[in-house]
């Protein structure tokens, strides 16, 4: 597949340092399950502090920090903060814990799977059983389902289970932590999307590291709850209310087994970052963002999107009588399982695409079509 813009012959010195890398691995390795993120969204806080001006929660916990804020003009760079999860639904006579879907949770990766319940006695735990193949009959066995999966935390009845503070509600999370493959791929789970958050606070660091001084206001937002429905994203661009938005979640790398390009599109991890065209996102802001890759040899990818983009994007997008936004996607292997891959060169250059397109951006920019 040809890239819309030329890599260097020679490959780039990293742009990340050993603080990020470290960072980056404590922030994928913290839980932050949708509805709970607070823990990572301290770790993230802490990264970013010393880049911003100043900070902000709301009330559900999307944090944002912000760059000049005097400013009149406000630009908005986001992504979420929130994972993937499970919550306790119903504990059995026996003491096995059956399970809802906290956003779009997988079922068929759950059996044999280890996790942690998180309790207000501190995290318990579990794991997903399955029965044996040896008990299974061929033609007749069933396959994991919501109905079917179950957690064994090592009880035998409901009492000892609610004695570990486990309770209907508790959330639950896989216990899988962050990974390198081949000097090449980060792995983990939920780097959906936490890799954004890491990739924007980084571009807020590098404008500070260099010295950049902006024209307008930049907003560096971490929302929550993306999962269940971009519910984050709706409350603070109320509150924001920016002139206009770049938005950075992952996107399918489609080059592994099964999954028909067809339908899917064609898109590679190491091939660079994803733009999308579709309604929600504004031409002139993505073909600013073009011109920009092109101008600074960062390649990137093309994706178009029929309806929605199923990203915050369209939070931001029909908000406020319509808000300026696009939408650069980090390529993804194995999107809501454990061991989510990104390329490291793609996650730079998602990196490099913001920073480099900030610098560019001005409230004079015209949005107008006509």
């Amino acid at each position: 597949m040809a890239k819309q813009a030329g890599k260097a012959s020679k490959k780039r010195p990293s742009i990340l340092t050993k603080e990020d890398v470290a960072f980056f691995e404590s922030y994928i390795n913290n839980a932050s399950p949708t509805g709970f993120e607070a823990e990572g969204q301290k770790l993230w806080l802490n990264y970013i502090k010393p880049a911003i001006d100043e900070y902000h929660v709301d009330n559900y916990g999307t944090v944002y920090g912000v760059i000049n804020p005097k400013a009149e003009y406000k630009v908005v760079i986001e992504a979420h903060a929130d994972e993937i999860s499970w919550f306790v639904s119903y504990i059995s006579p026996d003491g096995l814990i059956y399970v809802k879907r906290n956003g779009g949770s997988d079922h068929m990766i759950a059996p044999s799977m280890r996790v942690f319940i998180h309790t207000d006695q501190g995290r318990v735990p579990a794991v997903f059983g399955w029965p044996a193949i040896h008990t299974r009959k061929p033609g007749t066995e069933k396959t994991p389902s919501v109905e079917n999966i179950f957690l064994d935390c090592g009880c035998t009845s409901k009492k000892e289970v609610e004695d570990k503070g486990i309770h209907v509600g508790c959330v639950i999370t896989y216990r899988d932590e962050f990974f390198t493959l081949n000097d090449r791929y980060f792995g983990g789970r939920a780097l959906d999307n936490r890799a954004g958050g890491f990739m924007i606070a980084k571009v807020a660091r590098m404008l500070k590291e260099n010295k950049k001084k902006l024209p307008f206001a930049l907003y560096i937002v971490n929302s929550v709850q993306e999962e269940v429905g971009l519910r984050g994203a709706e409350m603070v661009v109320q509150t924001i209310k920016p002139n206009c938005c770049i938005i950075t979640d992952v996107a399918h790398d489609t080059t592994t087994p099964m999954i028909d390009k067809t339908v899917e599109g064609e898109f590679k991890c190491g091939d660079g970052p994803l733009l999308t065209v579709g309604p929600a996102v504004h031409n002139k802001l993505l073909g600013l963002i073009r011109d920009t890759a092109n101008k600074n040899k960062i390649p990137y990818q093309m994706d178009a999107a029929s309806r929605s983009t199923g990203t915050d994007t369209d939070a931001f997008a029909y908000a406020n009588g319509g808000i300026p936004s696009a939408l650069i996607s980090l390529p993804l292997r194995y999107m809501h399982t454990t061991v989510e891959m990104v390329h490291q060169e793609d996650l730079e250059n998602v990196v490099k695409l913001i920073y480099e397109s900030l610098l560019v951006l001005t409230p004079k920019f015209n949005f107008k079509y006509l």
